[in-house]
C-alpha cells in the first residue's frame, strides 16, 4: 500500500495533494503534515498486523523534512512509541528522484543512517531525474519506482517502452527491486509481466481506498487471469 493524503475542504470538498500541499512547502508546517502521516501510516500499519494481514506500507516525504537536522533520532523514537519490533520491515519512505539528485550526499547520508532501524527506501518517479550510473551505485535505495508517465505510454509509445525496459534492467543489475506506477488496465500488467516487472501500482489494481477497506478488498482481489498466466511463464 502507499499512503495517500486527502483534504477535505468544507466547501471543495475532498482535494488532491497538488491542491494543497504546495501551500504548505514554503514554510514548517509541510513538516509536521509528514509526521502526522508518518504516525498515521505506522498506527494503520500496527493495526493490520493486529488483524492477520501483514502490509507494507511506503509513504512520500517532503525534501523540507528531509532536511530536518534530527530526522533519524525523530523517526527512531516514532518506532519505539509504537512498540512494534517488525513495523520498520513494513515501512517504506519514497523520496523523489529530483530530490535525491539536488542532495545527493546528504540523502545518501540519511539513507544509511536509517539502515540499522530496518527502514527501507525507494526512489519516486524514477526516469525523471536524468540520473547517472554512479549516482545509482552509490545512493542505498531498495527500489525504484518507474515514473507512470512512462508505463501509463508504455503500449502505444516505443520510447517510453524503451525507457520503462531499461529502468527494469537498471533495477536487476543493480539489485534493486522495481516497481511500476501508473498500472491502469491489464493489458499494462500483462507487458510488464512480459518484461520482467512484477510489482506495480495502479488503478487497474485498485483505486485509492480508505484504511478501513484494505483488509477485506486484500482478502478478495485476485489477479487478472492474463496476469497470472503471465507469472506463470
Amino acid at each position: 500500500m502507499e499512503a495517500l493524503i486527502r483534504r477535505r475542504h468544507p466547501e471543495l470538498g475532498l482535494l488532491l495533494p497538488g491542491e494543497f500541499l504546495p501551500a504548505l512547502e514554503n514554510g514548517n508546517l509541510i513538516q509536521e503534515v509528514d509526521w502526522w502521516v508518518l504516525e498515521t501510516a505506522l498506527s494503520q500499519t500496527a493495526d493490520w498486523l493486529k488483524q492477520g494481514v501483514r502490509m507494507p506500507v511506503s509513504v512520500n516525504l517532503s525534501a523540507r523534512l528531509l532536511q530536518t537536522p534530527d530526522f533519524t533520532d525523530r523517526l527512531r523514537a516514532l518506532l519505539k512509541r509504537h512498540g512494534e519490533a517488525d513495523l520498520a520491515d513494513l515501512l517504506e519512505l519514497e523520496i523523489l528522484e529530483t530530490v535525491a539528485l539536488q542532495d545527493f550526499r546528504h540523502i545518501s547520508q540519511l539513507m544509511t543512517e536509517c539502515e540499522p532501524l530496518g527502514i527501507g527506501f525507494s526512489l519516486d518517479d524514477f526516469g525523471t531525474g536524468y540520473s547517472s550510473l554512479s549516482y545509482l551505485k552509490h545512493l542505498p535505495a531498495k527500489t525504484l519506482k518507474i515514473d507512470q508517465s512512462f508505463v501509463r505510454n508504455l503500449l502505444s509509445n516505443d520510447e517510453n517502452h524503451a525507457i520503462v525496459q531499461g529502468v527494469i534492467g537498471l533495477a536487476k543489475a543493480f539489485h534493486r527491486q522495481v516497481v511500476a506506477e501508473g498500472v491502469e488496465t491489464v493489458g499494462h500488467g500483462q507487458e510488464l509481466l512480459r518484461m520482467g516487472c512484477e510489482l506495480g501500482q495502479g488503478y487497474g489494481i485498485a483505486k485509492p481506498m480508505p484504511a478501513e477497506e484494505v483488509i477485506e478488498w486484500v482478502r478478495q482481489w485476485q489477479a487478472p487471469q492474463a496476469w497470472r498466466q503471465e507469472g506463470a511463464g
